[in-house]
């Protein structure tokens, strides 16, 4: 019986690693393709702040962003293979009603992460990046100006625009909890003075600013985003036979 459940454990990290190994090779694959291609997104992740001048200050400066706008565009074109290998590697331990769920959800999840994508594009970047980069300087004075770096803004625009995508998953995460019974809409009902405050401590961290209206920016999606939440776990409860009151 030992020996068995030896094998088992043992072909489930053989069949781990050949996954994570190809999807290696996947994303590998998507930088190599990407390479030559980030020049182009160059212009894209600029435009939020027109007219703005980057400049590097180290000998690699210009390339290690450059490599990290090739990362970021591979894992986007491996993305729907690696999501391939994950689908295959959980299906097995999957219920025919848990399938169902993540089924269904699947296209949800792709979705709103794309719309927080968008959000952050067209609506929070340009106004937080005008307020660091024109309105800040010219509030302290002393005649300093804005000398950005390359792999900084870089970093900082790509970080924003993956974890606003996160953050819009929220909807999903709490239909899901309240669909398996972990929550209740009764429970998200009671705690929304904490999701309001929880919200605006994501938007001081998420933003690059101290500004509060860049931070209510990201607050109040993420508001509406609970009270979505709160809807969806009402939805997911339809039928269900435990009782609205259910809490944790």
């Amino acid at each position: 019986m030992e020996e068995e459940k030896k094998l088992t454990v043992l072909s489930h990290l053989e069949e781990v690693r050949g996954r994570l190994f190809k999807s290696l090779i996947a994303v590998v694959v998507g930088i190599v393709i990407c390479f030559p291609l980030a020049r182009y997104i160059y212009p894209i992740l600029m435009t939020p702040l027109p007219g703005i001048d980057l400049y590097y200050t180290e000998v690699t400066g210009l390339l290690g962003s450059y490599m990290k706008v090739s990362l970021y565009g591979g894992l986007v074109l491996a993305g729907p293979y690696l999501l391939y290998q994950f689908i295959m590697f959980i299906k097995p331990a999957l219920t025919r009603r848990e399938k169902g769920y993540f089924y269904t959800l699947l296209p949800g999840v792709l979705i709103l992460f794309f719309g927080g994508v968008i959000f952050c594009y067209f609506i929070l970047l340009p106004p937080a990046l005008r307020f660091l980069y024109y309105s800040f300087p010219g509030f302290v004075g002393a005649d300093i100006h804005p000398w950005w770096t390359v792999e900084n803004y870089v970093s900082v625009v790509t970080r924003l625009l993956f974890w606003l995508g996160v953050v819009f998953e929220i909807p999903i995460l709490m239909f899901f909890l309240s669909k398996i019974g972990v929550i209740s809409p009764a429970w998200i009902r009671r705690k929304w003075r904490y999701a309001v405050v929880i919200a605006f401590i994501i938007g001081g961290v998420i933003t690059p600013t101290f500004d509060p209206v860049n931070q209510s920016l990201v607050a109040g999606p993420i508001i509406l985003l609970y009270g979505l939440g709160y809807l969806l776990a009402k939805l997911a409860r339809l039928g269900s036979k435990r009782a609205e009151t259910e809490t944790m």
